[in-house]
């Protein structure tokens, strides 16, 4: 099933061709994906033990209806309602798993929905993640957006009237280093109330710069849990090193950051453990970090340039669902984020039950917000998008969608005094 994921190598030099096929084929070829590399910062943190623990134990197969209903029946899920809540015995459950959701949702959020938008301000990248558009094998279209484009990017969005802004980058440190990143943080405080990032794992005390410089919180995608897999699909560059991925979302709360997000691609391993894990990497952070804001973003596999075979293994919508509606029962007090990968379907019925934050207005490519949002021609080249998006509505329908919903879409709830 590997070979799915390889991406359309023809533009390749013969040199970067002969080391891209070893790497694909010769595991001797690849770093230690457990090991650190120079200037990777490690923390004492025993986090990572409770959470592989729990998940490489977890043997879902065996739960069965009865324990499904008792999880159901309990005031307050615990883990091992948790587990049973995502197994397979839960599915002929999902209506009474979704109202039950729907309840803790309405208990703990009321009826908003939280509404932002991402920008891709350069999409260089310097691992070789083989299901990701921007892994630096893969030809496509390379840019890296200058303040000024920045700024320009970010006045197009907040005239949307957008007031939260997520800046995103390809996983490349010489490209897009964290003093650059930094400045478009300074920029994104003039025209947003809420600055999120996503962007490589970077030591605490860079995480503490970026935190003066404006970030409120950051999101790390785990992609998996499962540490062979995460092996077999990472194989070259900083992203490789699985721990230091792992410990991202302390060194954040260690370095100011008011909030953190979490979350595993959907699609790319066991998505019933990696969703165990996801969840208990917030349940048990949450424990040690007890001011801190904690979300699960929910994202499946999408299509990429160059290869149209990348699909969501196993991961319907059913099965996405049950996922959300596991989340919701067992942390109620976290948000839950579902991307515009998903359909305006789906997310129009997801945030009824238990979803609480979505995206609007998306763009996945590098500098193209003035052509999507306004249609003026584009000045100059554009990059790249990383994936593709299934739901592009605007803010204003995403806007009028929720509130023919009967919710409430709120664009911001923080004062700065």
């Amino acid at each position: 099933m590997e070979n799915q994921f390889f991406v359309d190598s023809e533009h390749l030099s013969a040199a970067a061709l002969e080391k891209k096929h070893k790497l694909e084929t010769d595991p001797s070829t690849r770093k230690n994906h457990m090991e650190y590399l120079d200037g990777m910062e490690q923390i004492k943190s025993d986090i990572c033990g409770l959470v592989m623990s729990q998940m490489e134990s977890y043997d879902y197969s065996k739960y069965t209806a009865k324990e499904v209903r008792t999880a159901l029946e309990h005031e307050n899920c615990s883990i091992e309602d948790f587990k049973a809540l995502l197994s397979p015995a839960a599915e002929p459950f999902l209506e009474q798993m979704a109202q039950r959701a729907r309840l803790e949702t309405s208990k703990h959020f009321g009826n908003t929905v939280y509404m932002f938008t991402p920008l891709y301000i350069a999409n260089y990248c310097e691992n070789y993640c083989v299901y990701c558009g921007f892994n630096c094998y893969n030809h496509i279209n390379r840019m890296k957006l200058t303040p000024e484009q920045i700024e320009h990017e970010m006045k197009v969005i907040a005239d949307s009237g957008m007031e939260e802004i997520l800046i995103l980058t390809g996983e490349s440190r010489g490209q897009s280093g964290v003093e650059y990143i930094g400045e478009a943080c300074k920029l994104a405080r003039k025209y947003f109330r809420m600055v999120g990032l996503e962007i490589y794992p970077v030591n605490t005390d860079e995480y503490k710069y970026l935190h003066e410089c404006g970030a409120d919180y950051v999101t790390v995608f785990q992609e998996t849990y499962d540490t062979d897999k995460y092996e077999k699909l990472h194989l070259f560059g900083h992203k490789r090193v699985w721990p230091y991925r792992f410990d991202a979302q302390e060194r954040a709360l260690m370095g100011g950051m008011r909030g953190v997000a979490f979350s595993a691609l959907l699609g790319l391993s066991d998505f019933r453990k990696d969703a165990l894990a996801s969840a208990l990497h917030v349940y048990y952070l949450q424990r040690k970090y007890p001011h801190a804001e904690m979300s699960l973003s929910c994202p499946r596999l999408r299509p990429i340039i160059n290869n149209d075979k990348i699909n969501p293994l196993d991961v319907h919508e059913k099965q996405l669902c049950q996922i959300i509606c596991a989340y919701r029962i067992f942390l109620p007090f976290v948000g839950i984020t579902v991307s515009s990968r998903e359909s305006s379907e789906f997310r129009n019925g997801i945030v009824k039950i238990a979803a609480t934050k979505v995206s609007a207005g998306v763009s996945t490519g590098i500098g193209d917000h003035e052509s999507k949002y306004n249609g003026k021609e584009q000045e100059g080249n554009s990059g790249d998008e990383q994936f593709e998006i299934d739901d592009s509505r605007s803010l204003d329908k995403m806007y009028q969608d929720i509130s023919d919903e009967g919710l409430q879409p709120v664009l911001n709830d923080y004062l700065y005094v």
